[in-house]
């Protein structure tokens, strides 16, 4: 196996040359090709027959041929020569501030609104990039940036270990339906809320995590009665009296629902955040445009 490994490291470089000349069957002509001398074209075609071990071409004339050796070489190597050329080309694409591709995330309480009309914005910017478009809870928005399955993501809060830039803060109040008892209330305690049902997401939620923690320092802990992933079908539960809600603003009115203040400090801090590794110009692109129109990103943001 080390044999073969060393063969194909050393073979690897130099098909490039035996493609053009193939392909050509013309030394000077796949030579001006590669934008290389004549002589080193011919060095690397000798290089390769070395490392084969058969002859690859053989003079006709001023051109060159290929053996049967040589055409069972390139018959096997043409289409991957083409594959890495494709793949080379979209890189190069995808690193184009103008045509480039950026792979972005965001979270679950945010897109209705607020990111559709930062997306928009950029895309009449930059209508030539191309956009991926991810949307998923916190947990699985860090591991796709850290595994580069993301390039960007807008995260509630961001992790510790990757990169990010502060775009505001999203509040979090109590909601809960027109006919509570506390719905006419200014502010509430969270000590107020220790005999009432919660709808609440998975405890892998950050909103869970803040939820779970602050009414643990209230002194108790929280009866989730109904749990979901859905904000959605989570606000109608509660817009139907079926329990209450610490959440974020909704980016859509909803009139059933009433929110109430509570005390002390609520919020959690909203990050654009980035891999461990240098953006391509689009990404930067997209990133810059996102970090100055922060304003608009959530309900209920503030600096």
């Amino acid at each position: 196996m080390d044999e073969y490994v060393r063969e194909v490291n050393a073979l690897a470089p130099l098909l490039a040359a035996f493609d053009a000349a193939a392909g050509e069957e013309h030394i000077t002509r796949a030579a001006q090709l590669l934008r290389i001398p004549q002589s080193s074209l011919s060095r690397r075609l000798k290089t390769v027959e070395q490392t084969v071990g058969v002859q690859l071409f053989q003079p006709v004339g001023r051109r060159v041929t290929l053996t049967p050796a040589g055409r069972e070489l390139f018959d096997r190597t043409r289409e991957l020569m083409r594959e890495l050329a494709d793949a080379v080309d979209v890189v190069r694409g995808d690193a184009d501030p103008d045509s480039g591709l950026v792979r972005f995330g965001f979270p679950l309480t945010l897109g209705p609104v607020s990111v559709p009309s930062l997306l928009a914005e950029f895309h009449a910017a930059a209508p030539r990039v191309r956009l991926h478009l991810v949307q998923a809870h916190g947990d699985a928005l860090a591991d796709m940036v850290r595994a580069g399955r993301l390039d960007l993501a807008i995260m509630i809060p961001s992790p510790p270990d990757l990169p990010a830039i502060v775009l505001g803060h999203q509040r979090i109040h109590l909601y809960l339906a027109r006919q509570h008892r506390l719905a006419a209330r200014k502010t509430v305690e969270l000590a107020e809320l220790a005999d009432e049902p919660f709808v609440a997401n998975p405890p892998t939620y950050h909103l869970r995590h803040l939820l779970d923690s602050w009414c643990a320092e209230a002194g108790f802990t929280p009866r989730v009665v109904f749990e979901t992933t859905e904000f959605e079908t989570l606000r109608a539960l509660f817009a139907h009296g079926l329990g209450i809600a610490l959440l974020p603003a909704p980016e859509t009115a909803h009139p059933d629902l009433v929110n109430v203040s509570l005390t002390g400090h609520r919020e959690r801090s909203i990050g654009l955040v980035s891999g461990n590794h240098r953006p391509t110009p689009a990404v930067a692109r997209l990133r810059d445009h996102i970090a100055a129109h922060a304003d608009s990103v959530g309900s209920g943001t503030t600096k």
